[in-house]
């Protein structure tokens, strides 16, 4: 029986052991239109000419220069304009930036890009990435968390909205009040109910996925805020400090609510902090990002949430061509208006005479380097953070980085 058993042994010993699948990592990446991504792909090269950079377009592109075709991240994203929300599925790869059409490929990206790409590297198992996002939403009204509560009057609507008088107060401030109601929290549950029908039928997405293997929430990353951070009827306050503590309770509340509805108590949170303006921002600015990374250090999210700084991926170059843009429009503003401080303060000005001295003073403030550079690397406005490619693929890394160090 000895004899039996040893070489039984032996052959048990020779055999390769079957590994058991891993779950399916699965991260959520929502916001508003920075989520979204504004960056335009032909703006890609822009991220090669910094040597820093140069080696993050190698991964964005294969070998022949084409864009990089993720095998093992998968992506739903779920996206719209009003009512007409959509949804586009398949392997990761450039294109699933803002979309006119939720569908069809816009031609961008924003954070997901990169985060996929980062993600696949540095994982064994298999990423689907689920991202909602929608342009022009807020936290204390769209994407409202339940736990908040029903939206709040703040002191200044309390004030001047009955009175129906004076610039951005509603006309009938009773149906602004019910809108309010039925605007309140909508995007908040149509990015939980579209995550929980993704996960209710995963194969849809993921072709390949076994449900053997299952799933594991693994990440959620928030990058929003410009909504927000501009609505001075909601925190009146906003160039004071404390200003906007009341988006730090909400945002809060929104991790809290996440978990809860996503039965992941502990699931790893990334915030966004707005970048907007790079490393030289206004007062408001500043108090507004010490807003958004306030979540991050209280004592509940200790290890588990993490604010990642945005700011340093603001391309100061393209903004400072950005700025004399808006001198030219500031200035062509200014004679049509018969400022008293410029040219045209009598009115005297033909159509004619107005575009041609535009025409020169553009011509003394901007380069023709300055206009070449700008169409290398920039391809929509600075609240979408220029369109700048290299700004969301170093966005999209670091957020990746951060929610890694978090899974380990």
């Amino acid at each position: 029986m000895k004899k039996l058993l040893l070489p039984l042994i032996l052959l048990s010993l020779a055999l390769p052991l079957v590994a058991k699948p891993k779950p399916l990592k699965v991260f959520i990446l929502a916001g508003q239109s920075n989520m979204e991504g504004h960056a335009k792909i032909e703006t890609f090269d822009y991220i090669g000419d910094d040597p820093a950079t140069a080696p993050l377009l190698k991964k964005m592109r294969g070998p022949d220069g084409k864009l990089r075709v993720c095998d093992h991240v998968w992506i739903s994203y779920f996206t719209g304009v009003g009512a007409a929300n959509g949804e586009g599925t398949g392997k990761l790869t450039a294109g699933y930036g803002s979309r006119p059409k939720p569908d069809q490929d816009g031609g961008k990206i924003g954070p997901e890009f990169t985060f996929g790409l980062t993600m696949d590297e540095a994982l064994k198992e298999p990423v689907l990435i689920i991202k909602t996002a929608w342009g022009g939403k807020s936290l204390h009204t769209d994407f409202r968390p339940p736990s908040a509560g029903p939206y709040q009057l703040t002191s200044f609507q309390e004030k001047n909205y009955p009175k129906q008088e004076g610039h951005g107060i509603p006309k009938d401030f009773e149906k602004w009040k019910a809108d309010k109601a039925k605007e309140t929290g909508v995007y908040y549950r149509l990015m939980i109910e579209h995550v929980k029908k993704v996960l209710g039928d995963v194969k849809r997405v993921c072709p390949s996925y076994d449900p053997a293997q299952g799933y594991e929430l693994s990440g959620f990353i928030w990058l929003q805020g410009w909504n927000d951070m501009c609505d001075s009827h909601v925190y009146p306050n906003s160039s004071q400090p404390g200003g906007y503590d009341l988006y730090s309770e909400l945002l809060a509340h929104f991790i809290r609510d996440v978990r809860k509805d996503l039965v992941a108590p502990k699931l790893p949170f990334v915030i966004g902090v707005m970048g907007v303006g790079g490393t030289k921002p206004n007062a408001g600015m500043t108090i507004f990002r010490e807003a958004m990374t306030a979540p991050s250090l209280l004592p509940e999210f200790q290890g588990n949430v993490v604010a990642v700084q945005t700011a340093p991926f603001w391309s100061m170059e393209l903004g400072a061509i950005d700025d004399k843009r808006g001198q030219v429009s500031q200035m062509r503003y200014y004679l049509d208006s018969k400022h008293k401080d410029h040219p045209n303060a009598d009115g005297h000005m033909t159509d004619a005479e107005k575009q041609e001295y535009i025409k020169k003073f553009e011509a003394d403030l901007i380069s023709p380097q300055d206009i070449a550079l700008w169409n290398r690397g920039a391809s929509n406005a600075g609240y979408h953070y220029l369109g700048c490619a290299k700004t969301f693929a170093l966005m999209g890394e670091a957020f990746a980085k951060a929610n890694l160090s978090m899974m380990k």
